[in-house]
């Protein structure tokens, strides 16, 4: 069917990469969500300025908001999407989680009431027994989500909850859950029409979570068996259509281990399968949607708009079958290194793996920004998707990691080789898996060794004698290498690894033979240029296919197995830097103080919360870094600071 495609944009998404794909776009306000993504009146004005027919809702934002979907309906435009009704229904946790109940599907106990009077919470709390999920009711993402292993830590706890919720969502409503503790997180793919009818299209694993917000996705799930997928795929559509759903959406359940044949619903099987309890529904397509898509071998976003359409479902539920297996990498802006804080910054470097380079719909890159673009503090860090399929999970992993040992990105923080960390961890590797996987593995995950200094280096120096090679002309006095006439001709690299200044030698004599040098260390060393940024570096008897960028004085080396980031030092132009002023606690990201837990004069220790941030709808607690006294608090709750802005100051303790 042919479709014209309108884009609406921010100020800060001008250039986006979804603006230039699509037939025309339309400004509709600044960069705050609340100034433009949600802003519902404006998307209707542009929409019915273009003539358009129907409205995709996209991902997040206003896709699951009742009110935008009626508007839609209320304008004569098709919100391509679930009834207002159903998303109603599915919106608020707590009434969700009642009407499940009613219609058979098994539930985690809790406390899903009305009644958000704090004591009473904290006292339903101590009836379910700890630990407890704190959980926001119209919430999602993992924003307003919190684990409470003690009745000490409940009042704190709650209180930020409720403060994400209430910026996130406008609703600090909560409820109460029962920690599952080895909790796998396996949803139902659903699609329902107009025409009554509802099937599921398998399951998929979200289980290797950080902070509640998924990092992989899998399809199947890991060791489900037929008989329980059958179960959980029953469930879901009987979820689905007590609401009288219609179009993509996803039931969520929360699983775990089965101790052996189990009574009533979400619990028969076998010993060792899983018994499941209904969690939530998102009433709307879901960014690991491409799993879904590569193991059925359909496009869901088609099915989306033939339903639109009034179409029935392509296909009836005896019709789908499954083939091979699928996993998604979200690759973000963040530092894991640093409780995942969301970075910002410039792509200077976006290079991604090339999808001929696999096998027919192996690979599968789905991002919306370019080299060059900036990831802003407005909006989620998400850089891409990036899918891989195999026949099995052991080929889907192979070529999950060789997928992201081929992408590179410099200019941010980012979490690619974290990602690989994780695919090569023995608890993934052998689907071990649970929502603490990531806790559980933390020794292997993170702060990783990076590449050896001098192989680092070395690559830093073949890129360079590259780039001046390349500037060479006929004429032999354009030459670059340093020749001499009487004796070896010697270069000095002063570099800089994590804050640590290095000095490399590099010797070369007549006959063109090369050492490095470092301290005592001395090797031969060797060069040749394998392609744009890829080296070939020979130290001592090893030998290393290196692929370097250099950005500024950043230079970023990838290796097979490692990765590293250097900066290469102009010594007269850094003469004068000094040494860093101490006692100075600075902001780690770009963001919103909420809160400053200290005042001035008071005496803090090692590791006591001073500040809370907010970054992209999530909360970061600031810790002194050193016992001390505060000596001055120098912005208010409420203002916007920039990364590395000073916060307040410490006088530290001798």
């Amino acid at each position: 069917m042919g479709v014209r495609t309108v884009a609406v944009y921010s100020d800060v998404d001008a250039q986006a990469k979804h603006v230039l794909a699509c037939d025309e776009a339309v400004h509709i306000g600044g960069n705050a969500p609340k100034d433009s993504y949600l802003r519902a009146d404006r998307i209707i004005a542009a929409a019915k300025d273009r003539a358009a027919q129907a409205v995709h809702p996209g991902y997040g934002f206003l896709s699951e908001n009742e009110e935008f979907a009626q508007a839609c309906a209320d304008a004569g435009l098709v919100f391509i999407g679930p009834p207002p009704s159903a998303i109603k229904a599915m919106g608020l946790k707590s009434q969700s989680k009642i009407l499940m109940g009613r219609a058979g599907v098994p539930l985690v106990p809790g406390y899903h009431g009305a009644d958000q009077d704090p004591a009473l919470l904290k006292s339903e709390a101590r009836k379910i027994g700890f630990p407890v999920l704190i959980k926001a009711s119209a919430g999602g993402g993992g924003k307003g989500m919190r684990i409470v292993t003690r009745a000490e830590d409940f009042d704190a706890a709650l209180a930020s909850c409720q403060r994400e919720a209430r910026n996130s969502f406008g609703d600090d409503a909560v409820l109460i859950e029962r920690y599952v503790t080895r909790p796998r997180h396996i949803e139902i793919q659903v699609f329902g029409d107009t025409h009554g009818n509802c099937i599921h299209l398998f399951e998929r694993d979200c289980s290797v979570q950080r902070r509640h917000q998924k990092v992989l996705e899998e399809a199947p799930a890991p060791g489900l068996s037929d008989s329980r997928r059958r179960e959980m795929g029953a469930a879901a559509v009987a979820a689905a259509k007590a609401v009288g759903y219609v179009g993509a959406g996803t039931v969520e359940f929360i699983a775990e281990p089965a101790p052996g044949p189990q009574a009533g619903p979400g619990g028969t099987g076998q010993a060792g399968d899983l018994r499941f309890f209904f969690m939530e529904m998102n009433t709307r397509l879901q960014v690991e949607h491409p799993v879904t898509e590569a193991i059925t071998g359909l496009d869901l976003v088609e099915w989306q708009l033939r339903i639109a359409c009034g179409e029935p479902l392509p296909l009836r539920q005896e019709q789908l079958r499954l083939h091979g297996h699928a996993i998604e990498a979200r690759i973000c802006a963040e530092n894991p290194d640093a409780n995942f804080l969301p970075a910002t910054g410039t792509l200077a470097v976006y290079r991604t793996p090339d999808c001929a380079e696999f096998e027919r719909a192996a690979l599968r890159i789905d991002s919306g920004v370019r080299e060059g673009d900036s990831i802003s503090p407005h909006y989620d860090p998400m850089i891409a998707k990036l899918i891989v399929w195999g026949e099995d999970r052991a080929q889907a992993l192979a070529r999950l990691d060789a997928a992201l040992a081929g992408t590179h990105i410099v200019g941010l923080h980012n979490n690619v080789a974290f990602l690989r960390r994780i695919a090569a961890s023995g608890a993934f590797a052998s689907a071990d898996l649970d929502t603490a996987l990531i806790e559980r593995e933390r020794a292997s995950l993170f702060n990783a060794a990076p590449l050896l200094l001098e192989v680092a280096a070395a690559g830093v120096i073949a890129h360079a004698l590259a780039r001046e090679q390349a500037a060479e002309g006929d004429d032999p006095w354009s030459r670059r290498d340093a020749w001499r006439l009487h004796g070896a001709a010697v270069r000095r690299f002063d570099l800089e690894a994590e804050g640590v200044r290095s000095s490399f030698m590099l010797e070369r004599n007549h006959s063109g033979a090369q050492w490095l040098q470092h301290g005592a260390e001395r090797w031969p060393f060797a060069s040749a240029i394998r392609g744009a940024a890829r080296h070939d570096v020979s130290l001592g008897p090893r030998r290393w296919p290196l692929t370097v960028y250099a950005c500024g004085e950043t230079c970023a080396v990838y290796a097979p197995d490692a990765q590293a980031l250097l900066t290469e030092i102009d010594p007269i132009a850094h003469a004068a830097d000094g040494a860093v002023e101490g006692g100075r606690l600075t902001a780690p990201m770009p963001g919103k103080v909420v809160a400053f837990l200290a005042a001035p004069g008071d005496a803090v220790k090692l590791g006591q919360p001073l500040a809370v941030m907010e970054a992209m709808k999530m909360e970061h607690t600031i810790t002194a870094p050193r016992d001390g006294t505060v000596q001055a608090l120098l912005y208010a709750a409420g203002d916007q600071v920039m990364e590395g802005e000073e916060l307040l100051r410490l006088e530290l303790a001798p």
